[in-house]
C-alpha cells in the first residue's frame, strides 16, 4: 500500500483517483543489431584530387621520378626509406624507421602528421585530417604497382 501512495504522489493523483497497478507488457524482442559499418572503401577518382597537395613533391605513374620526395609508385607492401636514389632525411635512416613496411593503415596514420610519427622527417606536409579523403587517397595510390602502371 506505501508504494501505491507514493507512486500516486510522483504521479500527481489524488486520493479520489483509482490507482491501478497493472503489469507492463512483455518487452518486444529487440530487433537485431545492425552491423558495425565497415571502413569505407576510399575513391581513388577523389584520391587523385587529394594527391594534388602531394604532387609538389611526390610522383607516381610509370614516368615518376624522386623530387622533393621519393615517387611513391609500390608504395604499400615497400619498407619505409628504400627509394633507390632518394636521399631520405636521417630520421628514414633509424632502425626504427627503416624497419617498417608501408601498410594502409600506418601511411594513414603518418599522413594524418607526418612529423609528430617520424620526429626529424622534412617533409613540410602539415597532414590530412580528414578521413574520406585519406581513405581516397590510399585507394589511389593502391592503383600504382612498383613499376608505375596501374593495376586497376
Amino acid at each position: 500500500m506505501r508504494i501505491a501512495v507514493f507512486a500516486a504522489a510522483i504521479l500527481g493523483l489524488t486520493a479520489a483517483t483509482p490507482l491501478v497497478l497493472a503489469q507492463s507488457p512483455a518487452p518486444a524482442p529487440a530487433a537485431p543489431a545492425a552491423p558495425a559499418a565497415a571502413p569505407a572503401a576510399g575513391d581513388a577518382a577523389a584520391g587523385e584530387r587529394v594527391f594534388a597537395q602531394c604532387r609538389a613533391c611526390h610522383q607516381v605513374g610509370e614516368t615518376a621520378r624522386n623530387t622533393v620526395g621519393p615517387q611513391l609508385n609500390g608504395l604499400f607492401g615497400r619498407q619505409a626509406g628504400s627509394v633507390q636514389g632518394f636521399n631520405y632525411s636521417p630520421a628514414y635512416k633509424t632502425p626504427a624507421v627503416a624497419e617498417k613496411v608501408w601498410s594502409e593503415e600506418n601511411f594513414a596514420t603518418y599522413i594524418r602528421d607526418p612529423r609528430a610519427v617520424t620526429p626529424g622527417t622534412r617533409m613540410v606536409f602539415a597532414g590530412l585530417r580528414n578521413e574520406g579523403q585519406i581513405a581516397s587517397l590510399v585507394a589511389y595510390l593502391k592503383q600504382f604497382a612498383a613499376d608505375g602502371k596501374r593495376t586497376q
